[in-house]
Order: structure tokens, then C-alpha cells, then sequence
């Protein structure tokens, strides 16, 4: 099976998670791509493979040098994003693409066209998987697996590629935040491992935001608006007063590189109470904590002006920066650095606007970075990997293994 054939077999499978079912994983269809990958390493001939019943699978091909080598690892999460559908995806191979608009859906009018994703020019005349404009594609991070299982198997064929014991792991519930939540890193066993989970050729990232959830909850009073002149309190309006007060150039659309944001993702509202929700977010630690206690300062204004308990906080830690726990191994970005150069792939070195389970599993006690899977336009309909990106991400990883033994 051909890295493109295993790409489009693993897109096959609708593994969105949901973050309201309290359950790892999320939903039972991440299991069954989990057992159907458990099959398929088994049949790969890899070892120590373990499926638990969190839906974590790992498993092993085993060094095929004498010499001490550090046991590596390389890390894909199975889940699909909530925000679009990853049920029936129809994928379609654009063959050397000629730089024009790409018709994803005639009958809708759905068209991924380099005047809004410019980024397409940057592919011409290479091979590239699209969608049908009805779902999302599952590049993020089926081609991370599909890099991975590809590369463990050319191993595997060229024993004369010297290589210490490899582990592979595969998570669910990544794009909800808990990909990392229930990883048995002892089990895992690894002096440190690689996420792939990136977007384009390229990226290298072990800088990624620190991050925090805030739910804010306004009480109002609710009283018959005939007769409600100095009774009513509507918290509907109290919520876009608090939304007004944090700085407008400080959301997502207006930030870029390391500047962070408060950005709200959800708001519902009656006159008798309102909740609006946040994700903050900061490289810097100092300025993430200050946006924390931004937040709490503007809670306690609101309840200054309409009587204590109109509004409270409720404040949780999602996930930290991994630089603090990369910078005292950079040998291993060092070593990514390495083998990209020497498959001819140019290192993007960037922090990460978002998060990963690198990030996670580094404060866990395994430093991972995380490397370029190859797809573009994540979580969406016009989502799309040139087939070109996932072979070199493929070779990136079998460079890596090679050159850890040859040290």
C-alpha cells in the first residue's frame, strides 16, 4: 500500500470528537479506526503493539543496530475537528495543478481558488488532495499517521537504514484539547518524541500558546417591560458591556506571530442570565498570567457597578508553552533541523498560534516538538495536502531515525 492509498483508506473513517460527552474518546467511531490501525500495524509485523481502552494505541519496530540508541517517538491523533464533518469524505487527487480554481462542488458553487488561498500558487505542479466541498478532508492528522505507518514500513524494506527502537503512538481528542490527557508517557517509553501535526513543508514548532478557557456568567432580573423602568437588570446587556471592555485589537483577526488574544467563542442569553465564553491565549507566560487577571479585574469592576455576585468567573489552565521544557534538549530540534536539510525540505522554525499535544505531553514528562504534516486550510471544507508535502514529511522521519542511531 502506497502512502497516498493509505491517506485516502484512513479519510475514509469519520473520527470527529465532541467535547460534550465527558468520555476518551470522545466517541465510539475514534475506536474504530483505532482497531482498524491495530490490525494493520499487526499485520506490519510491528511489536509490543497495545491498544488500551482510552483508544491510545502504541507499538514498536524494534532497533536494528547493536549500539545504544535513544528510543524516539512519533506521535498522530486519529480525531477529526468538531467544527466541520468528517463522515463520508470524498476525496479527489488534483493531478500537477495548473495554478487556476479548483471546483470542489459544481451544484453549490464551491471553489478553493488561489485569490482567496494564495497559498495554492506555492503547489502548482504538484499532485494535490482536495475535498468535495462537503466535508472536511482529515489531513489534520490522518497524513501525520500516514507519514508515520509509511515511513515504519520503508524502514522495515531498507534494513540497511540503521535505526534504534522506534515507538509509534496513535491518541484521540486532540482537537478538543485532551489528546494528551490519559498518554501513559512511562508506557510510551520514549527519551523524547514528534508530533506530526504541522501544516506546511517545513514548519518546526516548539513554541505554542499558553492557554486558558474562561466561562463568564452575568445574572440580570427579569421583570415585566411595562413595568420594568429601575427593576430590570438585562444580562444580555451587562454580557456586551463586558464584551466591549476588553481591548478590540486583541482579538484573533487583528493579532499575528507572538501576540496573543482573548477571543470569544460562544455566547447565550436571556434576561435573567447570560454566559459568554473566552479561550485566552499568549506565548509569553508573564502577559498570559496579566490577561488572566485582566479578565478577573473586569469581573470585579462590573460587580462594583451592579452589586456583588452580578458576575463571576470561572477560570481553567488548558495547556502551557513547551519552550520552557524544549530549550534544555534543543539537540532534538537540532536533529529535525538536521534531517529536513538533508531531505532537501528548507526548517520554518515558528511558534505555534494554537496547541498541540506536544505541548501536553512535554509538561508530562516528554519533550515533543512538533513537525510539518503537509495539509493546508485545516477544519474546513477547503482543506487540502499536495502529496508532495507528505512524502517529504515521510522522509523527514525516516532521516530522523538515522540520523539518532548514527550519533
Amino acid at each position: 500500500m502506497t502512502l497516498v492509498d493509505r491517506f485516502l483508506k484512513y479519510v475514509s473513517f469519520d473520527t470527529q470528537s465532541d467535547e460534550s460527552t465527558g468520555l476518551t474518546p470522545s466517541t465510539p467511531k475514534q475506536m474504530v479506526f483505532a482497531e482498524y490501525l491495530k490490525a494493520e500495524l499487526e499485520s506490519l509485523g510491528l511489536e509490543d503493539i497495545t491498544l488500551d481502552g482510552h483508544g491510545y494505541l502504541f507499538a514498536t519496530l524494534p532497533a536494528n543496530i547493536d549500539k545504544e540508541v535513544p528510543t524516539i517517538g512519533f506521535i498522530a491523533h486519529m480525531d477529526t475537528s468538531p467544527d466541520m464533518s468528517g463522515k463520508d469524505v470524498t476525496p479527489r487527487i488534483v493531478e500537477k495543478y495548473d495554478g487556476s480554481d479548483i471546483v470542489l462542488c459544481a451544484e453549490e458553487d464551491i471553489v478553493l481558488s488561489p485569490e482567496q488561498f494564495p497559498e495554492l500558487l506555492q503547489h502548482k505542479g504538484e499532485d494535490l488532495i482536495v475535498t468535495n466541498g462537503k466535508t472536511l478532508l482529515g489531513a489534520d492528522d490522518k497524513a501525520g499517521i500516514a507519514e508515520i505507518v509509511s515511513a515504519v514500513v520503508y524502514l522495515k524494506e531498507h534494513p540497511e537504514i540503521k535505526h534504534g527502537k522506534i515507538r509509534v503512538g496513535f491518541n484521540p481528542d486532540e482537537e478538543i484539547g485532551e489528546g494528551a490527557h490519559k498518554f501513559d508517557v512511562e508506557k510510551f517509553g520514549c527519551e523524547w518524541g514528534y508530533t506530526m501535526d504541522g501544516g506546511e513543508v517545513g514548519e518546526l514548532e516548539f513554541e505554542n500558546f499558553n492557554a486558558a478557557a474562561a466561562k463568564v456568567i452575568f445574572k440580570g432580573r427579569n421583570v415585566h417591560p411595562g413595568y420594568a423602568k429601575n427593576k430590570m437588570i438585562n444580562s444580555i446587556y451587562l454580557a456586551n458591556q463586558f464584551i466591549n471592555l476588553l481591548p478590540a485589537q486583541e482579538r484573533p483577526e487583528h493579532t499575528t506571530g507572538y501576540e496573543g488574544f482573548y477571543h470569544l467563542i460562544g455566547i447565550q442569553g436571556e434576561v435573567e442570565q447570560s454566559t459568554v465564553s473566552y479561550i485566552i491565549r499568549d506565548h509569553d507566560r508573564a502577559k498570559f498570567e496579566d490577561r488572566k487577571k485582566e479578565m478577573e479585574r473586569l469581573v470585579a469592576q462590573m460587580n462594583e457597578e451592579y452589586g456583588e455576585g452580578t458576575v463571576t468567573l470561572e477560570l481553567r489552565d488548558q495547556y502551557y508553552n513547551m519552550r520552557e521544557k524544549i530549550e534544555p534538549v534543543m539537540h532534538i530540534i537540532d536533529t529535525a533541523f538536521a534531517a529536513m536539510e538533508a531531505v532537501g525540505v528548507k526548517p520554518n522554525v515558528k511558534p505555534i498560534r494554537g496547541g498541540t499535544d506536544g505541548a501536553q505531553l512535554s509538561f508530562k514528562g516528554l519533550p515533543c516538538p512538533n513537525i510539518f504534516a503537509g495539509g493546508l486550510n485545516f477544519h474546513g471544507r477547503y482543506e487540502f495536502v499536495p502529496v508532495q508535502n507528505m512524502e517529504k514529511a515521510m522522509k523527514v522521519i525516516v532521516k530522523i531515525a538515522e540520523l539518532v542511531a548514527s550519533k
